[in-house]
């Protein structure tokens, strides 16, 4: 005997063994227990069906609409580990031969690095922190292991390969003779030179999880590396094929964050498909144009011994080879009449052509105008809102990912054989501050004054200011003082010295019996 169900639940029930609903599927199991037991399962599709409706993200509804998403559940490192090669090669091939590509790398080195990021020791002492910029001043420009650059060089170099390749490097080397005081280089190594294949877990808790090592506590403890290149062509027996230890705290690991993550992608990775299938239709296009070009026109009715006007290609047994060119008239036979070819045009190319750039501009994380150079669409508002909304950007990658991950460690490694060498006091902790470079104004005299009221109101000192346009503030307050010394030697007063000048540059302050009425004066 089977019982009468309640109406909703038996028309759900004969509805969706029918035809399923498209977002509760039925498998096996519940075929068989719709056959041996119509009330369970209807009871069981009804739950099923409820919680289905209980979803509140759309992103999440299941049905023809999102059939063919697929969305894996996979770690950060796991995807990598897979992608990860590609996505670099790629990358790299795009920036060889993509302007864009090419164009907007080269613009987040300019923003992030620019000229340099420079330290300014801040130990508290002054003499210790002058002794230590000193040094660093003459071991920064000689610091680069293979000697091409100083400091800001290789900086500049890490923060692109971090953007091009994900991933980079930075290895602290023992010093060579004429290296200077400190013995200490600095070696970068591509993301290609850790051992990704390399996996391990010891019974002590170790583990190597693509070439990185982990102590007990998850921390990293060392990085297995190639010393040579995987993909340099020199002879095999010339390389050296084995993975070598290197300990964590000689490394500096420089990559973006964007999950819990051990290594990064290439920063292009959204807009490697937009930048490729624009490449590809610009190309197709420049075929078609090409095409319809080779043939300028068709003449019906010419005779036969005119037919050698047209050109002929032949092979050596006399086959005729057709021919396309530039120019070209082509004869038919039995007309009357010559019909000229008409290129068909293209109706908004400029417009779909602007609006995937800006996908692929969207997809490096610069503004269009500074990748393209097109600034057709901008205005003095526009550009200056979208300028802000990048520098916020470049100003959390170089505070959050740049100075922490490889400025820092390459100061503490300085500081550390400094002090081991007894170039700097020992036991005295030294910390730097950085300075990363200015960005230019796109209103200089707003933003100087901008400024000035800031150090005046006391939001900012002079320093910080002077720090943040990539200027030592010790050594231009020097530079200052002995200006300011030349000119009253010389009986100079200059419009721009405030000590004798007010703010409007008009009434000298110091010359005078009442030093309060030029004050005065100058408020009015």
């Amino acid at each position: 005997r089977v019982r009468r169900l309640p109406e909703a639940v038996s028309v759900t029930a004969r509805s969706n063994t029918a035809a399923p609903s498209p977002s509760v599927r039925w498998g096996f199991y519940d075929r068989v227990l719709a056959a041996v037991a119509p009330q369970a399962a209807a009871r069981r599709l009804a739950a099923r069906m409820a919680i289905e409706r209980m979803r509140g993200y759309d992103g999440a509804q299941r049905g023809r609409e999102t059939d063919g998403w697929q969305a894996a559940g996979t770690s950060a490192d796991s995807e990598i580990a897979i992608a990860g090669p590609m996505l670099r090669q790629r990358m790299r091939d795009l920036v060889r031969n993509n302007p864009l590509a090419a164009q907007a790398v080269q613009v987040l080195v300019n923003n992030i690095v620019g000229p340099g990021i420079r330290p300014r020791a801040a130990s508290g002492d002054p003499g210790v922190n002058a002794r230590a910029d000193a040094l660093w001043a003459a071991w920064s420009r000689r610091c680069d292991r293979h000697g091409h650059t100083d400091f800001h060089g290789l900086t500049a170099l890490a923060v692109r390969e971090m953007v091009e390749g994900g991933d980079v490097f930075a290895l602290r080397r023992p010093g060579r003779a004429g290296d200077g005081p400190v013995p200490l280089t600095i070696e970068l190594r591509e993301a290609d030179h850790l051992d990704a294949a390399r996996f391990d877990s010891r019974a002590d808790g170790v583990r190597i999880d693509q070439g990185i090592e982990y102590d007990r506590s998850g921390r990293r403890a060392a990085f297995w590396m190639f010393p040579d290149h995987p993909g340099n062509r020199s002879p095999v027996f010339g390389r050296t094929l084995e993975s070598v230890r290197h300990p964590a705290e000689g490394v500096a690991h420089l990559f973006e964050r964007q999950r819990i993550q051990s290594r990064g992608v290439p920063w292009g990775t959204a807009a490697m498909r937009p930048i490729r299938d624009v490449d590809d239709w610009q190309r197709a296009e420049l075929v078609r144009k090409k095409t319809e070009a080779c043939l300028v026109g068709i003449v019906f009715g010419a005779d036969e011994a005119e037919q050698s006007i047209a050109p002929v290609v032949e092979d050596g047994e006399g086959n005729r080879i057709e021919q396309f060119e530039p120019g070209l008239v082509a004869y038919a036979r039995n007309g009357k009449d010559i019909k000229f070819n008409q290129p068909a045009s293209t109706g908004g190319v400029y417009e779909w052509h602007r609006v995937q750039l800006h996908i692929v501009s969207a997809g490096f994380r610069v503004p269009y105008a500074l990748m393209t150079g097109d600034l057709s669409q901008a205005n003095f508002a526009s550009s200056r809102v979208g300028l802000n909304e990048f520098r916020r950007m470049v100003d959390q990658l170089q505070w959050q990912t740049v100075i922490p991950m490889f400025c820092d460690p390459v100061w503490d490694w300085f500081v550390a054989l400094a002090q081991t060498g007894g170039q700097l006091p020992s036991g005295v902790a030294i910390p730097a501050e950085w300075a990363p470079p200015r960005f230019e104004s796109v209103n200089p005299l707003q933003d100087a004054q901008a400024d000035l009221l800031e150090v005046r109101a006391g939001f900012s000192t002079l320093k910080q200011q002077i720090a943040r346009r990539g200027y030592d503030p010790n050594a231009t307050l020097v530079e200052w003082a002995e200006t300011a010394a030349a000119i009253d030697a010389l009986g100079l007063v200059l419009d721009s010295d405030p000590r004798k000048v007010t703010k409007a540059g008009l009434v000298q302050t110091g010359d005078t019996g009442d030093s309060a009425a030029p004050r005065r004066e100058a408020d009015q």
